[in-house]
């Protein structure tokens, strides 16, 4: 599999009731298939949320988009183009970063957190310098974070349902 330079193919969701602000790195092939967020059935993102709100476990992106909408979760990622092979965060480079202020100005976000030590790194160095504004690092829901149990996100995980109440 080559490297490609791709634009991040779909956009920021959030509404303006949004309190909280998830963000990954960039999408994965399966997400950009599917031209929305985790994407990737072996992700633990859905899982994650829907056992944390105690909601069923969301198929569609209809369904998707209305539990976040419900639980007032904002979702992008740090990264709004980039040189990546395949879904390989490690292969990331040339890097643009996303611009964030549209949602952060349209919407009161109590918190950020970032999804993984990529989505760290990144926010890190491109959008901590510019925003002012920390991010809480949560362990990746991606399947390449295997070594992560689910009991292990869901305990880590859930400081975003506490920033929600």
């Amino acid at each position: 599999m080559n490297a490609e330079r791709i634009l991040h193919p779909f956009p920021a969701f959030y509404r303006t009731d949004s309190e909280v602000l998830i963000l990954g790195s960039f999408p994965s092939v399966k997400s950009r298939e599917q031209m929305f967020f985790y994407g990737h059935p072996q992700n633990r993102f859905w899982r994650v949320l829907a056992t944390l709100f105690h909601e069923q476990i969301p198929a569609s992106i209809a369904e998707k988009a209305a539990l976040l909408e419900r639980n007032r979760i904002a979702l992008w990622d740090v990264i709004g183009a980039c040189t990546i092979t395949g879904s390989s965060d490690s292969s990331i480079r040339d890097v643009v970063p996303n611009d964030l202020t549209p949602i952060l100005t349209g919407a009161p976000i109590r918190a950020i957190y970032v999804n993984g030590k990529t989505a760290e790194r990144y926010y890190l160095k491109y959008q901590r310098p510019v925003l002012g504004r920390d991010a809480v690092v949560l362990p990746s829901t991606s399947p390449a974070n295997a070594a992560c149990s689910f009991d292990r996100l869901l305990a880590a995980w859930s400081v975003v349902k506490g920033t929600n109440e």
